[in-house]
């Protein structure tokens, strides 16, 4: 198997579920590693079993990802794979659902994507060198009843991977955005017994991404849609 060409990462919306084994595999695969979640204190574990190095930070927040950055570039180095995972679903009727809670919604799927893409590209460009990913899902190509504020974060992240692809692919920066499309197997969410693998399952969503940044330049893939062999679409 070919070895990552990279050395160093940072997953920003750390937490259980795919950062988690996005984590694992990137530890496995020998690298450096950060954590950032606006609560570290349950990163702990996670954090004990890759080695990684912990950081608070509110993604939305433009200083606090700059210093978010500062920071792991001190304790780090500077990361050359960052992944982007935050996100938040404001469920509700678009008659009646607040829209202070859909503008913080937006700010942590999108926004803060954006925050954490710039400050990625300030370090990488230089460099001619690293990968950035974004973790989408269903909502990035299909709006679901009471979920517009999800949806306009999802889409909003699918804009900004593909205009970032293009802007920064020459620049030697393969930009990656993924499209989880289907239920994430979690202890709260297993697979129903009559239906084995009806859900994704988050180490096999980790390996798709490692397979992405094994990827050779000459054949990068801007977007990996990614659902179970059940899933109708």
């Amino acid at each position: 198997m070919t070895e990552l060409p990279y050395r160093t990462a940072l997953i920003v919306g750390a937490g259980a579920g795919i950062s988690a084994s996005v984590a694992r595999a990137l530890a496995a695969a020998g690298l450096k590693l950060g954590l950032a979640a606006r609560n570290i204190d349950k990163l702990a574990p996670l954090a004990a079993e890759t080695g990684a190095e912990r950081f608070a930070a509110d993604a939305s927040d433009p200083a606090a990802v700059a210093q978010l950055f500062e920071e792991a570039d001190a304790r780090l180095g500077s990361p050359d794979v960052v992944l982007y995972n935050a996100s938040a679903r404001t469920p509700g009727s678009v008659a009646e659902i607040d829209p202070e809670a859909v503008r913080k919604a937006i700010e942590i799927s999108a926004f803060g994507a954006f925050l954490t893409v710039q400050q990625a590209a300030r370090r990488m460009v230089p460099n001619g060198h690293g990968a950035i990913l974004l973790t989408g899902a269903s909502a990035s190509v299909k709006g679901f009843p009471l979920s517009s504020a999800f949806a306009m974060g999802k889409f909003a992240l699918r804009g900004l991977a593909q205009s970032t692809a293009r802007e920064l692919g020459p620049k030697g920066i393969h930009v990656a955005h993924f499209i989880i499309d289907g239920g994430v197997r979690s202890a709260r969410r297993p697979d129903p017994p009559n239906r084995p693998d009806s859900t994704l399952d988050p180490d096999a969503i980790a390996q798709t991404y490692l397979e992405v940044l094994r990827q050779p330049r000459s054949a990068w893939s801007l977007e990996v849609e990614m659902r179970p062999w059940v899933e109708t679409f």
